[in-house]
Formats: C-alpha cells, sequence, structure tokens
C-alpha cells in the first residue's frame, strides 16, 4: 500500500512540474536567486534525512529560514 502513495505522489508531482513548464513559457524568465536554491535544498536534505533524526529536522528549519530571509530581501 505504501508503494501505491509512492507512485500517485511521483505522478502528481510530475503533473505539477509539466504544468509550471507550460505556464513559464509565457512568462519572463525568473530564476531562483542563490539563497532560495540553498533554502530548497536544505528543505530537500531535511526530507531525505528526516528518518526521525535531529538532522532532518534541523535541515528543514533551515530551509525554512533562509527562504523567509530571501523573501525579506526581495521585498526590499
Amino acid at each position: 500500500m505504501n508503494t501505491y502513495y509512492i507512485v500517485v505522489t511521483i505522478v502528481v508531482l510530475a503533473i505539477i512540474g509539466l504544468w509550471f513548464l507550460v505556464v513559464s513559457k509565457n512568462r519572463k524568465n525568473d530564476r531562483l536567486t542563490p539563497l532560495a536554491g540553498l533554502a530548497f535544498g536544505c528543505f530537500i536534505a531535511g526530507i531525505v534525512f528526516g528518518d526521525g533524526m535531529p538532522f532532518g529536522y534541523i535541515f528543514i528549519g533551515l530551509g525554512i529560514i533562509l527562504a523567509l530571509v530571501d523573501m525579506f530581501r526581495k521585498k526590499k
């Protein structure tokens, strides 16, 4: 049953990715800032290493903090 949920999640993420790809062709080219890329990488690392280990929670928290800092920097 867990395999079913994983497959459904991957399919949904693929559909969302394709949708963003189609929508982004109609907009100007917005790139991730290096800080946003680092935040995204920390968040993904937190998910990968998050099997009850404190490293996973630290990476997720760090990713959220970096994303907030990036949002405040873009606001100015």
